[in-house]
């Protein structure tokens, strides 16, 4: 387990899911984590289960779209912890299924807002809050559709391309001033994003896209989140603008 004891992180989009595992990961190794999301209960919940299990967390209800709510996030983290070490920028939609032709322009400016431009955002503010001390990390989520193309999905595989290049640039920009930025690429994750129900059932269609991963399967949350947790330890001090994909093989077919 990775050794997070006294830092100070943030996780967005963890009210569910992979965000989730990340936040109880970064907690279970030590780190006092503000849980970040849209969703109230699903906040409440992540916090709930880390304090349960002896770790510390605040919820904060933050949508990553306004460039104003991202910035009292990281005010709120520096207010109660007084500053901030640790982010992973997760919050995400999968957006409509439509050939590029047909995609609507709601749904474009709905998936590029969430999935780029809130992450933006939230680097703005986290870097300028890691610059007052001189150190930080940030793990940005992309995906293994920010490297290849996936028919009727035009908004979010254009979101994840830009989420790479955008780590990319944050990081050659900052990494002699402490900040490393690094950004992981799952592939498709068994979480509610794609209707896992409660009794761990997949939808029919993610049945079929298992057989495309060459180990077999979809992922679990949690296998994703041992990258973050590796990537923003201090093990992996030396990488920075990288993009790791955590896909059961998924690229390399």
């Amino acid at each position: 387990m990775a050794d997070f004891d006294g830092k100070i992180a943030l996780v967005t989009g963890a009210g569910s899911g992979i965000g989730r595992a990340v936040a109880e990961l970064y907690a279970q190794g030590g780190a006092s984590v503000v849980v970040a999301d849209i969703n109230d209960a699903g906040g409440d919940e992540t916090v709930t289960r880390i304090r349960a299990a002896g770790g510390q967390a605040l919820f904060s209800h933050t949508d990553v779209t306004s460039a104003s709510e991202c910035e009292k996030l990281v005010q709120f983290v520096v207010e109660k912890w007084g500053r901030l070490d640790i982010a992973c920028n997760n919050a995400g939609i999968s957006g409509e299924s439509n050939q590029t032709a047909d995609y609507s322009l709601e749904g474009w400016n709905q998936v590029i807002s969430t999935n780029l431009t809130g992450i933006f955002y939230c680097l703005r503010y986290e870097i300028s809050a890691m610059l007052e001390h001189g150190y930080g990390v940030i793990v940005n989520m992309s995906s293994v559709l920010g490297k290849v193309a996936f028919a009727s999905s035009a908004a979010y595989v254009a979101a994840k391309h830009g989420v790479i290049g955008l780590t990319r640039t944050a990081a050659v920009e900052y990494a002699r001033l402490g900040i490393r930025v690094n950004a992981v690429g799952p592939s498709f994750i068994k979480t509610p994003m794609i209707g896992v129900g409660d009794d761990g059932e997949l939808p029919y269609p993610y049945k079929l896209l298992a057989s495309q991963h060459p180990i077999g399967r979809l992922g679990e949350a949690g296998e994703v989140a041992e990258l973050v947790a590796w990537l923003s330890s201090d093990r992996a001090s030396y990488i920075t603008g990288a993009f790791y994909p955590v896909d059961g093989g998924y690229l390399a077919r």
